[in-house]
């Protein structure tokens, strides 16, 4: 005959002291790490210590620091509209290393996987500039659309995506001849694009669309299309603009811009499933490392709201520089 076993004190009190131990250990894990945020405004980065959601000081920069990311090298690479160049910052030391012109209006940029060439979106011009990350040398400028703006490189390097926000169009540009290979009709004033991680797919934000557009990238022709709706929200305000996906590709974050939300979308299904009340106009969306906590940057409330991913609610709001626009995570 089995015997039911009962716990002993002592026994529930070592799995009341596992338990918190855990809890302290994964509470230690969400705690390592520092976020850097650009303002418009400011000519500085805002440095949040992950493990307190506090504000712990400011690195200053160029002017009107826009889209931000980390080089291959782990550095901090932020692009200065106003400036024309971009700030590379150790974040060890918090101090410039380096600055590499961007040409005219740099706007949002991205590398080659090898960290050797920088391809930046030039607003004003309508081109996108191929530039040697090593000397600063514009190495080619491709003709796109009027006011390019999102850009993102496939995972091997071979393929550039551009959006224009006047044509409503994807650029499809190959990096080997800087030729544009094709032109891909999308919703209305693209911004910014996420690319499965078996890169079969390529999602683009349409921000004056309330939608996002779905490329195949073998076809380059959109095959499907999310959107957005938003109870109490006229369609207008609904202006996607920064999305993150996970690293499996299961799900993708999007950030509703005048909405105040931020969309949590099942990638295999297409179907929008939680919306989180953030700040006023959730512009660029972060994950973590652990894929535990989502970064909303808010353009017009001054704040990034952290949002809990398990339970799909916003945490905190934390006070930034003036007119926020990106942000990166450094763990």
């Amino acid at each position: 005959m089995q015997r039911l076993l009962l716990s002993t004190p002592a026994a529930l009190l070592r799995a009341a002291a596992g338990a918190l131990a855990l809890a302290a250990a994964s509470q230690a894990a969400l705690a390592q790490g520092v976020a850097y945020v650009s303002s418009e405004k400011d000519s500085a980065l805002t440095v949040i210590d992950l493990g307190t959601l506090a504000v712990k000081g400011t690195i200053p920069t160029c002017k009107r620091a826009r889209h931000i990311q980390l080089t291959p090298e782990r550095q901090l690479m932020v692009a200065c509209t106003d400036s024309n160049e971009a700030d590379v910052i150790d974040p060890a030391s918090g101090k410039s290393v380096r600055r590499i012109p961007l040409g005219d209006e740099p706007e949002a940029f991205d590398m080659s996987p090898d960290g050797k060439v920088i391809y930046v979106s030039n607003e004003d011009a309508g081109e996108a500039s191929f530039i040697d990350a090593a000397s600063g040398k514009k190495l080619r400028s491709v003709k796109v659309g009027a006011e390019p703006e999102g850009v993102k490189v496939s995972a091997d390097g071979k393929t550039l995506y551009v959006t224009s926000e006047v044509a409503s169009l994807v650029h499809v540009i190959d990096t080997a001849s800087g030729k544009v290979i094709k032109n891909i009709r999308v919703g209305k004033r693209p911004r910014r694009m996420a690319i499965t991680p078996d890169g079969k797919e390529l999602w683009v934000t349409n921000e004056l669309g309330a939608s996002v557009s779905i490329v195949s990238t073998a076809t380059h022709e959109v095959v499907g299309t999310v959107k957005f709706e938003l109870k109490g929200a006229r369609a207008e305000d609904i202006t996607p603009v920064g999305i993150q996906m996970t690293r499996d590709g299961r799900r993708a974050f999007v950030g509703l811009g005048r909405a105040n939300h931020v969309a949590f979308v099942d990638v295999g299904s297409r179907k929008v499933g939680s919306l989180v009340l953030v700040g006023k106009r959730a512009w660029n969306v972060t994950l973590d490392k652990a894929e535990a906590r989502l970064y909303v940057v808010n353009g017009l409330s001054d704040d990034v709201t952290v949002v809990d991913v398990a339970g799909a609610k916003a945490l905190k709001s934390i006070p930034v520089g003036r007119v926020p626009y990106g942000l990166v995570i450094v763990e």
